[in-house]
């Protein structure tokens, strides 16, 4: 196990300066930000790595109302470039250099990619309600209705919202909530109406 903590600290020492420089031409922070945040991210996490539950600890102190866990994984997902389960300062750096001074573009396609749970590159309507457990009543399968599809990523990322936010919604709503929400967001994006949101439709509707 030493041997292994000692691999992951020795390029980090040895490459340093080099980091920096990559850094800053990777990112859109100036050399002294750079090294503000890399003081404040080494303070919480000595080990130049944050695993997905230390990153979620430290995420649900701004939502103690609520359960930021399942919120925090997409997020540490979104994070996490290379997805091997671990960030480090450059993956940390580069998604918030993206979020707070990335251009419009930038900044849509990393919600998009945060909206893109299974990473298949488009949000997809994979549920029906009469299978969705607690939402039948929106249509049914015995019904002369339309059954009413769920995307599935997006409803998976609106119920972490909702769970985050905890008691701060006024009002207090049901648990349809984040169905329908997503539901009317969803008919807003599918421009050509195939079941399938691309990252194209996405850019044009959200730059409308």
């Amino acid at each position: 196990a030493d041997s292994g903590d000692a691999d992951v600290e020795l390029p980090t020492i040895r490459h340093q300066p080099e980091g920096l420089e990559q850094l800053l031409a990777r990112t859109n922070f100036t050399k002294s930000e750079l090294q503000f945040l890399y003081r404040g991210f080494k303070n919480e996490c000595p080990s130049g790595l944050v695993d997905e539950e230390t990153f979620t600890l430290i995420y649900s102190r701004f939502f103690p109302q609520g359960d930021a866990s399942s919120y925090a994984h997409f997020l540490f997902d979104a994070f996490d470039a290379d997805h091997n389960g671990a960030l480090c300062f450059q993956d940390f750096a580069v998604g918030l250099s993206v979020l707070l001074r990335g251009t419009e573009q930038q900044k849509l396609k990393w919600a998009f990619d945060l909206y893109d749970v299974n990473k298949d590159g488009c949000v997809t309507k994979e549920v029906t309600v009469g299978n969705a457990g607690g939402l039948v009543g929106w249509g049914h399968p015995d019904m002369d209705l339309p059954v009413l599809c769920v995307p599935q990523d997006m409803l998976e990322i609106m119920k972490s919202i909702y769970a985050m936010m905890g008691r701060c919604t006024e009002p207090v709503l049901g648990a349809s909530a984040p169905a329908q929400h997503v539901e009317l967001f969803f008919q807003k994006m599918d421009r050509n109406r195939d079941g399938v949101v691309t990252f194209e439709e996405f850019l044009a509707t959200c730059q409308e």
